[in-house]
């Protein structure tokens, strides 16, 4: 067994690397267009303001499980539109703080990998044992939580499999991180 602690080095230079990994993948690969923008976004941003919604999310249109057995409600999911939309706090993406936050998740995953690895694999392990264990434990907290959402809130598919192709890369980049840095 080797302590969790012994792992820091690998948790920090792996959250590192997905972090830079994350920031290609988003800025300069397959993400630039898995948003739209509406066909006519100022009339819907206008109304959307005049209703002053605080931020969360909101389901349109909106029933609870008594009111979809309603043949009004159920008329205005067939009419459309049907969509869920998380508003949020007013001003310009704090992208400071979100890159941030961003780089403590990594981190919180690659403690996680670490804990795991460090339950199952001994000191002076090969690099293809360690990397084996640890590609595979890193791939599931980056790729697996997208799945419910193109399930249960619409989420498209593609999205979700390029959210999977990110995760196999970052995945596959923590394994190569910790089988190279894993304590002799």
């Amino acid at each position: 067994m080797v302590s969790i602690t012994a792992l820091w080095l690998p948790i920090l230079v792996s959250a590192a690397v997905v972090w830079v990994l994350s920031a290609i993948v988003w800025m300069a690969l397959w993400h630039k267009n898995d948003f739209k923008k509406l066909p006519n976004e100022d009339p819907v941003r206008i109304a959307l303001k005049e209703q002053n919604p605080q931020p969360g999310q909101y389901w349109l249109p909106w029933a609870d499980q008594q009111s979809m057995k309603d043949e009004a409600v159920r008329q205005k999911y067939q009419e459309g539109p049907v969509a869920i939309m998380t508003v949020m706090t007013p001003g310009m993406p704090a992208m400071g703080k979100n890159m941030g936050l961003s780089f403590v998740y990594y981190v919180i995953a690659g403690i996680f990998v670490a804990y795991i690895a460090s339950r199952h694999l001994t000191p002076g392990m090969d690099y293809l044992a360690v990397f084996r264990l640890t590609s595979v434990v890193a791939f599931m907290p980056y790729g697996f939580g997208t799945i419910p959402d193109a399930i249960w809130f619409g989420r498209p598919w593609g999205f979700s499999i390029r959210i999977l192709i990110d995760a196999l890369i970052y995945g596959l980049f923590t394994g190569g991180v910790f089988g190279w840095l894993w304590p002799g």
